[in-house]
């Protein structure tokens, strides 16, 4: 199904953006864990709407509701139910492209499939989707959580604008000190400054989030097809405008030669490690204990405060007016989506790990 993700720890998203609720239904959580109902709703305030003028001004509470699987704190086993009211539509500002097709949206794609669309919002393609994600991928946290797993998201480029520096040159604690998600004070004012300029400009701007996770052991993977980088790839791609993901040195090491890339290995105590982390972590598809980096790019808006050209349904030219609530760059709230599929990832490859070995001599 396409709305369900994981092999042990599954999660199935449902709802549209203009609908009653979203949400998500998660199997394969461990019995016994310390479920933190703060610690998901922190993670749906990161991602919610109305958080600066840079963000769409939509007005969603994002309060998650338990409905199951969770008795006296503690996760009984049992299929969670998360359920997030939807509190703001505004179904009217959509009804003037009922029968057109936005450029770049899922408008023609979803029609032609099925036959049928919900145009309020995108309904089912829409970016609110992701809520339910985060909220399924803040109590995978909870559970990576208890091996001292950490993961940290943040912007590093809009449009132009680089951060260049490394994860390991900056303070990765500052990531939620600025409204854009940049650990950098002074890249991401400038930052911030651009977005808003090209809000007030009625257009829309894309970038990069960085992901690094920290504190995976060796061995967490598996070979030829489901290797942790193609898994890891798959998540971050499933997210809405995402267009490219790479892993370690990703399309800059494709210009080095073997001897500058190869990372030499060497015994620290009783672990191995490597002199180098261009592998990204990940060797053979496997984890190698090493920090897991990688790249997001997204790409910019598709709804733009502009009139653009486009098609109807009847196949007669017509011209498409931008209205509504939209965010003239998705990436600020993208970050906790980007640590949620980080984690949903992750999880399920800690639990599959366990089975991978005998569990007697």
């Amino acid at each position: 199904m396409s709305s369900t993700y994981g092999k042990i720890f599954k999660i199935s998203t449902f709802g549209e953006s203009h609908g009653a609720a979203i949400g998500a239904v998660v199997e394969g959580c461990p019995a016994g864990l310390d479920f933190d109902l703060e610690a998901i709703q922190y993670q749906l305030d990161r991602r919610k709407p109305g958080q600066s003028r840079i963000t769409t001004q939509r007005k969603e509470g994002d309060v998650a509701e338990v409905l199951s699987g969770v008795f006296e704190n503690k996760t009984t086993g049992t299929p969670i139910g998360l359920l997030i009211r939807n509190e703001d539509q505004r179904s009217k500002d959509y009804s003037h492209i009922a029968d057109k097709f936005r450029p770049s949206h899922a408008d023609f794609t979803y029609t032609t499939k099925y036959g049928v669309r919900d145009y309020r919002g995108g309904g089912r393609s829409s970016a609110r989707e992701t809520a339910a994600r985060v909220a399924a991928g803040a109590l995978a946290m909870q559970v990576l959580k208890t091996q001292g797993i950490e993961i940290y998201s943040y912007v590093s480029q809009v449009g132009n604008l680089k951060l260049d520096k490394s994860y390991k040159e900056v303070d990765l604690n500052r990531i939620d000190e600025n409204a854009v998600r940049c650990p950098d004070p002074e890249v991401a004012q400038r930052m911030f400054d651009y977005i808003d300029e090209v809000r007030k400009a009625g257009d829309s701007v894309g970038g990069v989030i960085t992901g690094v996770i920290k504190g995976v052991p060796a061995g967490w993977g598996e070979p030829v097809f489901d290797k942790l980088h193609a898994e890891l790839g798959k998540a971050m791609l499933s997210i809405n405008a995402v267009k490219g993901f790479e892993y370690g040195t990703g399309f800059e090491g494709a210009s080095w030669l073997g001897s500058q890339h190869n990372d030499i290995y060497f015994k620290e105590g009783d672990k191995v490690r490597t002199q180098t982390n261009y592998s990204g972590g990940i060797q053979g598809g496997i984890s190698n204990g090493e920090d897991i980096y990688f790249r997001v790019a997204f790409k910019p808006t598709a709804t733009i405060m502009r009139d653009q050209t486009s098609i109807n349904e009847a196949g007669e030219e017509v011209v498409v007016s931008g209205k509504g609530r939209h965010d003239p760059c998705v990436l600020p709230r993208a970050v906790p989506i980007v640590d949620a599929m980080s984690a949903l990832v992750l999880v399920d490859f800690m639990l599959r790990a366990r089975t991978s070995k005998l569990l007697f001599p």
